[in-house]
């Protein structure tokens, strides 16, 4: 049992034995004691005022005596106004130390009495995560960068709160922009494949869908010098109408379009499984919008028939929101085609029928925050039970110093790219800092690849998910401060010292209760006890950004420690076995706050 949870339920009995007032562990207010006041936990006493008819001191003062007296763990107690400060007996984190101990997963629910505790409070549940959500006309870039590592992290989230997680993965393979990619192929590449070109397939399909925005802006030009107005002119471009024209072919199930389309969709496809594997994430299952469009259109067709939805004069099929506050959503076009909304509603229904999910959480930026209301909005006035099910897990942009990208115009950093680019940028600072002489290349270029994706991860993850981020790949590198490498080292740094301990003769054993703990220590324990609590606040947030500010908190923590203490040089046998066995508990609790956010850990650096 967590000591938050332990004190919750104790001072629950305090009020019913001093007040005879039955009252619930959601009314207990528990904090960690501000720093300029003695104590490690404080009550908030206020709301018990009414039940004792009493100041809030003489409250806290009833209160503390009854917890003192009762709790062997408390220490002493003191009041400050209405907060009751309550001091833990040093015995109780030495205990908490030799059961972390005993815990390789620490963290996780369901491994140990402390985790297995904290999920049995709560309702174990499905989730369904959608990440990556690429199109098939361009590499993934910076942005699918984040929008991988949240999705993934929090699904890892999820699953150390003792979840269930399906994490899944809506390819974007159809519509109006792969068209645009396609007519570009077929007007400009004279054949070329990404063999004959050198390249990945994504990005030499990327390349084109370049070329197509380039074309089409010279012939809006062309139109408009030509008498044309401007809105008319980027209607009724050549190219683009040859792209509309090839999307209604391809949904008309054209031989030779479909061909060319499944042609230059293997080549995307390839690259980015490629990339997926480059950033560490993963799927359980891959959806294909070719595969779930026609099932959200025969939804909104029977919408329609139900009078759910209603049909425009000129055949296009719409919803009417404005009951509910918002607007009329095109859901079918006059040419029959289908819009995004419609392929996922389908997807949805696909998905709450197949899974049974009690959430269904879609990872995609906050550009799209209209999209996800209208979604469930929508399923909702169709009739399906699980449409309050839906969840938008909406994240803030990631710009460079140099401004926003923007794909067609081909100012994006490709991940590919800016992986290679940290994987280098690694190796320099590495190499200026002298931290892998005597490895071999294969040795420290294991080391580069966890540092720079390290680096990366950590860098977007420690960012709340809701806010629009600037990235700097060069400061996400830094050895120092609040950066991946600084936890790596860290816990490269703990490693370290257990190789030395053993060469040594040295091996940790569990702690005296009785052992004295200094300040330093206690607070270490105290902070190493905390990841449960963190793990469960970061998964009912979705927030990764939570244990990665917990897993920066403990590596300056234990620096600070292994800077002031001596530990394996200490004299006195009983301090010293408690460092060591602190320290590896430290390292313990990095690995596994930063695994969480899918950040490995090298055992040197």
């Amino acid at each position: 049992m967590t000591i938050e949870k332990m004190l919750a339920t104790r001072v629950v009995t305090a009020v019913k034995e001093c007040y005879g007032v039955e009252m619930n562990e959601k009314e207990v207010q528990l904090q960690e004691t501000r720093k300029e006041f003695a104590g490690d936990w404080t009550v908030v006493v206020f709301p018990f005022t009414r039940y004792s008819r009493k100041s809030p001191e003489a409250t806290a003062a009833e209160l503390g005596d009854y917890l003192q007296r009762h709790i062997v763990e408390i220490k002493e107690y003191n009041v400050i106004k209405g907060f009751l400060n309550l001091t833990i007996a040093p015995a109780y984190w030495i205990g908490v130390l030799n059961e972390v101990a005993g815990e390789e997963r620490y963290g996780y629910a369901g491994r140990g009495e402390r985790q297995g505790e904290r999920q049995g409070e709560r309702e174990r549940k499905r989730y369904m995560i959608e990440y990556s959500s690429p199109n098939t006309n361009k590499p993934l870039h910076l942005g699918h960068i984040r929008n991988n590592f949240l999705g993934w992290s929090v699904s890892e989230i999820l699953r150390a709160n003792g979840h269930e997680v399906i994490m899944v993965n809506l390819v974007n393979d159809r519509g109006i922009h792969i068209c645009k990619s396609m007519i570009a192929w077929k007007k400009f590449s004279g054949g070329a494949t990404p063999e004959s070109a050198g390249k990945k397939g994504d990005h030499f399909v990327g390349d084109y869908y370049v070329r197509f925005d380039r074309e089409y802006k010279a012939q809006v030009e062309e139109l408009v010098k030509s008498g044309l107005p401007e809105e008319e002119a980027k209607e009724n471009a050549p190219v683009l109408l040859e792209a509309r024209e090839m999307l209604r072919l391809w949904e008309a199930g054209d031989p030779a379009t479909i061909a060319l389309w499944r042609q230059m969709n293997d080549w995307v496809l390839q690259g980015f499984e490629e990339t997926y594997r480059l950033m560490g994430v993963s799927f359980d299952k891959i959806y294909f919008e070719s595969e779930t469009y026609k099932k959200g259109r025969e939804l909104v067709l029977k919408g329609l028939a139900d009078g759910v939805l209603y049909r425009k004069e000129n055949g296009s099929v719409w919803a009417d929101l404005t009951g509910d506050g918002l607007d009329h959503k095109l859901l079918l076009r006059d040419d029959g085609t289908s819009v995004y909304m419609t392929q996922d509603i389908g997807t949805a229904h696909d998905r709450f029928n197949e899974f049974d999910v009690d959430e269904e959480i879609y990872v995609v930026g906050n550009e799209q925050n209209y999209h996800f209301q209208v979604l469930s909005l929508i399923c909702e006035k169709l009739g399906f039970e699980w449409a309050r099910k839906i969840k938008h897990l909406s994240y803030g942009m990631v710009e460079l110093p140099e401004g926003r990208m923007k794909s067609r115009e081909g100012t994006v950093v490709d991940a590919d790219d800016l992986i290679a680019e940290m994987i280098e940028t690694a190796r320099a600072t590495s190499r200026e800092l002298g931290k892998l002489d005597g490895y071999s290349e294969e040795e420290a270029g294991e080391v580069y690849r966890k540092v720079a994706l390290g680096a990366l991860k950590y860098f977007i993850l420690k960012v709340d998910p809701k806010k629009t981020m600037m990235f700097n790949p060069r400061e996400s590198i830094d050895f120092n401060g609040n950066t991946g490498p600084f936890i790596q080292y860290t816990y490269a740094r703990v490693r370290s010292l257990e190789r030395k301990a053993r060469e040594a003769g040295i091996t940790p054993r569990p702690a005296d209760l009785l052992s004295p703990l200094t300040g330093k220590e206690q607070d270490l324990v105290k902070l190493i006890a905390r990841l449960p609590a963190v793990v469960a606040e970061a998964g009912a947030n979705y927030s990764p950004a939570l244990l990665a500010n917990y897993a920066y908190d403990l590596a300056k923590e234990f620096n600070q420690f292994y800077h002031d203490y001596p530990i394996l040089k200490e004299e006195n046998e009983t301090a010293r076995n408690t460092r060591l066995l602190l320290a590896i508990q430290c390292g313990k609790a990095i690995r596994n706050a930063a695994g969480m956010l899918g950040i490995e850990m090298p055992e040197r650096m």
